[in-house]
């Protein structure tokens, strides 16, 4: 099975209480393709970047089995950067830098060669971009997950909910939750997500864990506890890309087996949170990943006695 993958790929420059960094390699697109990469070789991405982005990291994408044919590079323009300092919670963080650039009138192609990809992730990006995609693919896929963010809800929640409404997973923060649906109980916002269109919901609360709702099932993911938190810049793609990649691995979209990928996801997710950007991601290997998954079992796993 093939995973098709829209995001940015990105310059961003991160400062936390444990340290700042100059402009390193960032985006939703980035992060979720390098996750994704650990569960399957047969993935492709749809993304932009300037003539300004190191070629290298290309080289290394396609070395992971990311297929960047779909990923356009602009000549004589700059890649899309944005920086932020989180505070010292590590939940909230302020945008000091946000630079379009390539992204402001991105048009995303899809290569005849994409045409066969059985499953999308659409990260965080445009709405009409992300139904775009969707409307330039001649089949349906299996499974359309998407991730979005409040600032869409801001300034186009009508063209967010035409796309919410042609997709079979919407990925959210509980924040998101709140303000797509008006409602604060969790349980009834993801009901009413549930009515706009996808068949799942998958609503994240940072370090308190995840929640996966269907039209009646509903299941919890804790976080794993971490003695530090370095850098929460993209902890959420990540989490997506190791929950599809395990989807689109596995070819099953049974609630059960999206239980599982939910836990893929957030082990991949706890990873990433450990160093500055994506540099967690390109040190791990399979037997981290192994290890890391069992934790999450060991974490939540109990007996019930009669």
């Amino acid at each position: 099975m093939s995973l098709l993958t829209v995001g940015s790929v990105a310059f961003d420059a991160i400062e936390t209480p444990f340290g700042k960094t100059d402009k390193i390699v960032g985006g939703a697109g980035t992060y979720i393709s390098l996750a994704s990469s650990f569960f399957m070789d047969n993935q492709k991405i749809i993304s932009v970047v300037g003539s300004d982005f190191p070629s290298n990291v290309l080289v290394d994408m396609n070395s992971r089995g990311i297929d960047t044919t779909g990923l356009q590079v602009k000549k004589g323009e700059k890649t899309f950067f944005w920086s932020g300092k989180y505070h010292n919670d590590m939940n909230s963080r302020d945008t000091l830098i946000t630079e379009l650039n390539v992204l402001e009138h991105f048009d995303p192609i899809v290569p005849d060669s994409y045409q066969d990809s059985a499953y999308i992730m659409l990260g965080n990006l445009s709405p009409l971009v992300q139904s775009t995609v969707i409307e330039r693919m001649k089949e349906r896929p299996k499974l359309i997950a998407m991730d979005t963010m409040n600032f869409w809800m801001d300034i186009a929640m009508d063209d967010l909910k035409k796309t919410i409404s042609l997709v079979d997973v919407l990925i959210v923060n509980d924040e998101e939750a709140r303000q797509l649906t008006d409602e604060y109980a969790l349980v009834t916002a993801a009901k009413e997500i549930l009515k706009m269109g996808p068949n799942y919901v998958i609503i994240k609360k940072g370090e308190h864990g995840a929640l996966l709702f269907s039209a009646n099932q509903m299941f919890f993911a804790p976080a794993l506890p971490l003695a530090e938190v370095f850098d929460p810049t993209g902890a959420g793609d990540t989490f997506a890309g190791g929950f599809m990649g395990y989807i689109a691995a596995s070819d099953d979209q049974s609630f059960e087996n999206m239980k599982r990928a939910v836990i893929y996801g957030s082990a991949m997710a706890s990873f990433c949170v450990e160093k500055f950007g994506t540099e967690r991601l390109l040190e791990i290997n399979q037997k981290d990943i192994n290890e890391r998954v069992k934790a999450f079992n060991d974490l939540s796993s109990f007996d019930l006695k009669n």
